[in-house]
């Protein structure tokens, strides 16, 4: 496994996240409530946090089943993607990433989440990548099925945000 490596698209580059990302992240994310609507979590919603989050996640780049980007646009961080909870047994890996609302529908998430399966399914071998949203959340959903991820399952009602429920739809990508 290979863990986190830069990786570059046409517009983006995709690197390990650098101590002074905190502040950019607690700025894009932290600070702006649409950011989490639809996830309930913030690891940004403090400077503080923000500081210890992207310190756990160079910590973790030891680890070579450790996925953890962020997003840079023209120089300036703009995102974050990452890999989550690697099942060896099952091949199996979810993704999740967030764009700054600055940079929303100009299809940076897609382009990041294209890159990132590719990596894992042709370079880590890791059959199945798996991803999430609510159902309210269009965005999302278009972004992931664009990088040719595909619902499999749509859970009615799992998800409960700030007493509003949603359905969590489930998507898969699968190694070809």
């Amino acid at each position: 496994m290979g863990g986190t490596v830069e990786l570059k698209t046409s517009r983006l580059v995709l690197r390990r996240h650098q101590s002074e990302d905190a502040a950019v992240l607690f700025e894009i994310f932290g600070s702006d409530p649409q950011m989490f609507e639809y996830s309930g979590w913030n690891p940004y919603q403090t400077r503080a946090m923000a500081t210890e989050t992207v310190a756990s996640f160079i910590k973790s780049y030891d680890d070579p089943h450790f996925y953890g980007w962020g997003i840079v646009r023209n120089g300036k961080l703009i995102g974050t993607i990452g890999a989550y909870d690697y099942e060896a047994d099952k091949s199996r890996i979810e993704i999740g990433t967030s764009i700054g609302r600055a940079w929303w529908g100009q299809g940076f998430a897609t382009e990041a989440v294209t890159a990132v399966l590719r990596y894992l399914s042709e370079h880590e071998h890791i059959k199945t990548v798996s991803a999430w949203c609510a159902s309210d959340n269009i965005g999302s959903r278009k972004a992931m099925e664009k990088a040719g991820m595909k619902m499999v399952r749509s859970d009615r009602g799992a998800l409960e945000i700030d007493r509003q429920t949603y359905d969590k739809l489930i998507f898969e990508y699968a190694m070809r």
